[in-house]
């Protein structure tokens, strides 16, 4: 990424907020910050750190005056952002409120500690906020052919670790053995952060967020495999279920009627389509073979600079898929007390449709 590149986001962020009728952007440390910007802080801590974006203005970067030189390393100072420093003693949320519209509406990072929101409404009372999650959920949700590209390197990635991992022992070991194998494998594939390592042996991939635990893996399980983190900035996330040993009928059944799922979701992917429609496309396979009870989340949520983002393939999302959009499809049907199966590919929106970022293969692996 390059300062203009940074400069072009920030320029487009401004423009959006001025769509959403905002007066601007506050955007704390975090996924937002970093994406914007390209300034990741040393640490976060009390200490208030704060871009301001203002449609038609140059943008502002208050920082700790102790890490204003990383910042301006970092941001390359200058150009379209101005990076300014607060000292210890001094009060950062006054010399900020010189910045915001006192009686402004802002747009602000969903992690924004509320000691720094209630601060800033203490310096300028008249100014209103909102998540940016609601009123700019698309902010991010448009990638360009560089991120597309580190989300389909941090895919082949997590690919590359789901390839080894069938080739060790299954059976006999700690559920928590394979997930540190997975973890480990997701480091030596070139993954800086790992975010989730899911294994869920036998009754419990009945949990969808089931965590990694002391359960021993036993000849005849299902094995739910979920993980994936962040590659060069960019997160990686799918999902394969495996068995251990020779499946038996039901278990091959609930396994396809998963992929069939998965596939007719893939397959509905097309510019125009609401996020909405690729839930239920899925939701209408599982359920007409008698398992749509057992579908019990979202078919799919956005991936970029984390692993979980706008947009959200749910029922009540009318938001049409954009070309550039990056998401999961993640059907999974859970039978409580017994197994789990989930398929989840990476997948993003093209003019003709839907590309995936997760090429191994869907069917059932047996593993020992």
């Amino acid at each position: 990424m390059t300062q203009e590149d940074y400069e072009r986001r920030m320029e487009r962020a401004g423009q959006a907020a001025a769509e959403a009728g905002l007066a601007g952007l506050l955007v704390t440390p975090g996924p937002d910050l970093t994406w914007l910007c390209g300034y990741r802080p040393p640490a976060v801590t009390e200490r208030l750190t704060a871009l301001v974006i203002a449609p038609g203005q140059r943008s502002r970067l208050l920082v700790p005056l102790l890490e204003r030189p990383d910042a301006e390393r970092s941001t390359g100072g200058g150009g379209a952002m101005e990076v300014s420093g607060w000292s210890d003693g001094s009060d950062p949320y006054a010399e900020i409120a010189k910045w915001i519209e006192p009686q402004g509406r802002y747009g602000v990072s969903d992690a924004t500690w509320a000691l720094h929101l209630l601060g800033l409404q203490r310096s300028l009372p008249g100014s209103a906020y909102a998540a940016l999650t609601e009123v700019l959920p698309m902010l991010r949700a448009v990638k360009d052919a560089h991120e597309v590209a580190r989300l389909a390197a941090a895919g082949a990635a997590a690919d590359a670790t789901y390839e080894e991992i069938l080739r060790v022992r299954f059976a006999g070991r700690r559920e928590s053995e394979v997930a540190g194998d997975l973890s480990r494998l997701l480091i030596e594939h070139g993954h800086s952060q790992v975010d989730f390592t899911v294994v869920g042996s036998g009754p419990n991939g009945a949990n969808p967020h089931h965590e990694a635990g002391e359960r021993v893996i036993e000849d005849g399980d299902m094995v739910v495999l979920d993980f994936g983190g962040l590659k060069d900035g960019y997160g990686s996330d799918t999902s394969r279920t495996v068995h251990v040993g020779e499946p038996g009928a039901e278990e091959r059944k609930v396994h396809d009627i998963v992929r069939e799922a998965q596939q007719a979701a893939f397959d509905a992917v097309r510019p125009g389509v609401a996020c909405q429609d690729i839930d239920r496309v899925a939701r209408r396979v599982i359920k007409a073979a008698g398992y749509g009870e057992y579908f019990i989340h979202r078919t799919g949520h956005g991936i970029g600079v984390t692993t979980h983002e706008p947009p959200y393939l749910v029922e009540g999302e009318h938001l049409p898929l954009v070309p550039g959009m990056c998401f999961s499809i993640e059907p999974g049907i859970y039978l409580p007390g017994r197994f789990g199966v989930r398929i989840e590919d990476i997948v993003t929106c093209t003019d003709a449709g839907g590309r995936r970022l997760n090429e191994t293969a869907r069917e059932m692996a047996v593993v020992h």
